[in-house]
């Protein structure tokens, strides 16, 4: 088992830093981006573990031209025949684009040199890039080679690569430029490092301005200091070598000590040009510095990177498939965490912050002003690297009500009051806290619909708003003559209840007040109003309003009533204000009453009450879908009041909907006077005359009759008139449709006369019939009718 020393002077050297007076990088800011490499298909593929294979290179080599690389390091030729042929493919199929530099890797050794030229033939611009060990610890133990000896191999090798860059040149038009690295320049007497360089400059004797510019590459191989020594060696570099405006200072970071980006950038203060990293910082043992965080460090900053990370996800997806090395979920701006907060202070100020920006981008926008970034914790908008805001916020058992609300307010666009905000929060830490885990959005809205009954049928409450209608009548409260009048609102509508609709009324001094009066006379729910608020979604046409109520119990005392801890809060939207309000109040309702049984609702249809055949009527519309006609209705409302004379007009909705059926023989079984069993309907010839046979049961008896008429109606009766005494006449006809597609069914409703001779009065019944087929459902509507007429059997 491994055990840390208590003394590790004893066992590591600390670095020496430099004696480096005047040094101005520490005072020094970013102006613009560096030059950037990508060396991911060099230095990036000898570190994983399963090299990409050339179909992968070849992707990723695209993805670093669509991200805007200007100079890419694409191989190590000599290393292998997978990347001396990937070399040519891209040189023989067209994939380097003309403004495109690729670079090319070779050590200090001849024949790995020549071998480098031969994968580049054809290519337009290519950047040949030789390095060799400088420190002291590889020139005594690697390679035992003196300073003088180390420099003489640098120098003797550019000499090689200048000859054939020339006859390349020359041969096949391509344009050269010379990177020469002092590899593990970190560790290298930084003195010595000039010495080498100035030897290869001097030997490749074509350093001039633009691209003519010679590049040395100083990296820290290993990062064995902080990153204010990294800057010291780079600055101390720029300003001892000659021909400084002749050079393009590379740097070449690796991440050790885990301060690669800091090294990185105090290295450019330093004077430096370029850089060469790979994304998200793949590399050997702790990788390479990572190009992405460098450019968008730079991007925050207001600086352009010159490189495009609009769509950051597609381009994890490939890196990631390519590498087959994860992002890491806190890596700075690509991993998936690094834009989410849990913390609940972390949730409450983010969503603060959204909403104080877009009222000050709404301002900028008015002013012709730039609509700047300015989030807590969000350095960075997520948008601009293709992310959305789904993930901003997530929320555990470490989260708070205003990341809760935020969601909430993103996904069902409810900007929840603050009150309201506390009392969902509890349902979600309840939920949380119980399955110890991460809240989902899916999560967390399901939990709001379910609570506040909010989202459609599938969760509604036990009390659900179908239609209502307000109406307004002045106050009968005497007033002053200079005074206003108050108005009383009169609210009457149909709510289900528990899954049968029922008719309710009430009165207030506003719809509000009057569902809340409603309630509490039929359902005996008796809540009143505490807070109210609402505020629009959406614009225009398709604006919809959106109430948050909340409700205590109703006490005598006005003022415990209002300061009592326990109240129930719901939330309606609709596209009428009056509607999004009433629904909010049975929304909270349904939270009130939990389970508890209400009390039966029921009609009052005696003297001087306020319930009327209309009512009635409401009532047949609810329970069975039937719209009876207006003299229907007030035919059954008397048959309503005979019902109910023995119970003082009080009558349960259900009672009145068995009342009906048995009275006109509505879907139970009914033994009529007249009854159809089957039919036949023909034309005649004569224009609109029709002759139907009928076979009937009579008084129990099979009977066939036949009738003529100008339809089926009229037809039925004739045949009729062959069976009894007197004469049978329509008053009243109509019909309607019920149900929906295949389901469908035609309803008929007939109001016969009766006239008999010797009889001073008429009678008249209504029928009903159904049936899938009109004819049908008319012809029963009429012997339903009859069959409630005392009719006298037999012929005249």
């Amino acid at each position: 088992m491994g055990c840390m020393l208590i003394d590790p002077s004893q066992k590591y050297q600390p670095y020496i830093p430099l004696q480096f007076d005047g040094r101005k990088w520490p005072t020094r800011t970013f102006q613009k981006a560096p030059i950037w490499l990508s060396t991911d298909l060099r230095d990036g593929n000898q570190a994983l573990a399963n090299p990409m294979t050339a179909d992968q290179k070849l992707t990723f080599f695209r993805l670093l031209v669509k991200c805007g690389f200007k100079e890419i390091e694409v191989a190590y030729p000599a290393a292998s025949d997978t990347d001396f042929n990937f070399v040519r493919y891209l040189i023989e199929h067209n994939e380097i684009p003309d403004d495109v530099w690729i670079q090319v890797l070779t050590p200090a050794r001849e024949d790995l040199i020549r071998r480098t030229f031969e994968s580049i033939v054809g290519a337009k611009r290519v950047i040949i890039h030789m390095y060799n060990a400088t420190c002291a610890l590889f020139r005594s133990v690697v390679f035992r080679n003196s300073k003088e000896q180390t420099i003489d191999l640098a120098a003797s090798h550019t000499k090689i690569v200048r000859d054939l860059s020339d006859q390349y040149a020359a041969s096949y038009g391509t344009l050269f430029r010379y990177e020469y690295s002092p590899e593990t320049f970190s560790q290298t007497e930084v003195d010595f490092s000039v010495a080498i360089c100035e030897a290869v400059k001097a030997v490749w004797g074509k350093a001039g301005p633009g691209d003519n510019r010679i590049i040395f590459n100083l990296p820290a191989t290993v990062e064995v200091a902080p990153p204010n020594h990294y800057a010291d060696q780079i600055e101390y570099f720029c300003t001892h070598v000659s021909e400084r405006e002749h050079i393009v200072v590379s740097l070449h970071p690796h991440n050790d000590r885990g301060t690669g980006i800091a090294a990185a950038e105090l290295a450019v203060l330093g004077g430096a040009d370029r850089i060469e990293g790979c994304l998200f910082g793949n590399g050997e043992r702790t990788g390479n510095v990572d190009i992405v965080n460098l450019a968008l460090n730079l991007y925050t900053q207001g600086i352009s990177p010159d490189l495009d990370f609009s769509d950051l996800q597609g381009i994890i997806d490939i890196v990631t498939q390519c590498n087959d090395i994860p992002v890491h979920p806190r890596h700075p701006y690509a991993g998936e965490l690094v834009f989410t907060a849990f913390s609940g202070s972390h949730q409450d100020a983010i969503k603060k912050g959204f909403e104080e920006q877009n009222q000050r981008h709404a301002r900028n926008s008015a002013n012709g002003e730039p609509q700047m970034w300015s989030m807590p914790y969000l350095p960075i908008d997520p948008a601009d690297l293709g992310c959305t805001y789904e993930a901003v916020i997530r929320v555990n058992s470490q989260s708070g009500k205003g990341g809760i609300a935020y969601l909430v307010k993103q996904h069902l666009d409810l900007d929840l009051p603050r009150k309201m905000q506390i009392t969902f929060y509890q349902v979600i830490q309840a939920i949380a806290d119980r399955e110890a885990r991460e809240m989902t959005v899916e999560d967390i809205t399901t939990a709001f619909r379910s609570t506040y009954h909010f989202g459609g049928p599938k969760y509604e409450g036990r009390l659900a708003l179908k239609s209502f209608n307000i109406t307004t009548e002045p106050s009968t409260d005497p007033v002053d003559e200079e005074e206003i009048r108050d108005e009383h609102r009169h609210f009457d509508g149909t709510i289900k209840v528990d899954g049968v609709l029922r008719v309710v009324r009430g009165d207030g001094n506003g719809p509000i007040s009057a569902l809340l009066d409603a309630l509490r006379v039929h359902l005996d729910v008796n809540l009143t109003l505490r807070e109210y608020s609402e505020h629009t979604i959406g614009d225009g046409q398709n604006a919809r309003a959106a109430s948050y109520i909340e409700l205590v119990a109703a006490t005598d005392n006005v003022k415990e009533a209002r300061g009592t801890s326990q109240s129930w809060w719901g939330v309606g939207v609709d596209s009428d204000i009056t509607a999004s309000g009433l629904r909010a109040v049975l929304s909270a309702v349904n939270s009130a009453i939990g389970d508890r049984v209400l009390p039966e609702l029921k009609l009052n249809v005696g003297f001087n009450s306020t319930t009327g055949q209309a009512d009635i009527a409401d009532a047949i519309v609810n329970s069975l879908g039937l719209q009876l006609p207006r003299r229907f209705q007030a035919s059954f409302f008397q048959v309503v009041q005979r019902a109910t004379f023995d119970s003082s007009g009080q009558i349960s909705h259900d009672s009145l909907t068995q009342l009906f059926k048995e009275t006109y023989g509505y879907e139970v079984p009914h033994r009529s006077r007249f009854e159809l069993l089957s039919f036949n309907l023909e034309k005649l010839t004569e224009a609109g005359r029709r002759r139907i046979s009928v076979e009937l049961l009579i008084d129990g008896e099979v009977q066939q009759v036949t009738g003529e008429g100008n339809g089926p109606l009229s037809a039925v009766l004739a045949a009729l008139h062959s069976q009894i005494k007197g004469t049978l006449s329509i008053r009243e006809y109509s019909e309607h449709s019920i149900g929906e597609g295949a389901e469908v069914t035609a309803v008929s409703f007939v109001e016969l006369v009766y006239e008999v001779e010797g009889r001073s009065k008429k009678a008249t019944a209504w029928g009903i019939g159904h049936d899938s087929d009109i004819t049908a459902s008319g012809l029963k509507a009429v012997l339903r009718a009859a069959s409630s007429i005392d009719v006298i059997g037999g012929t005249v």
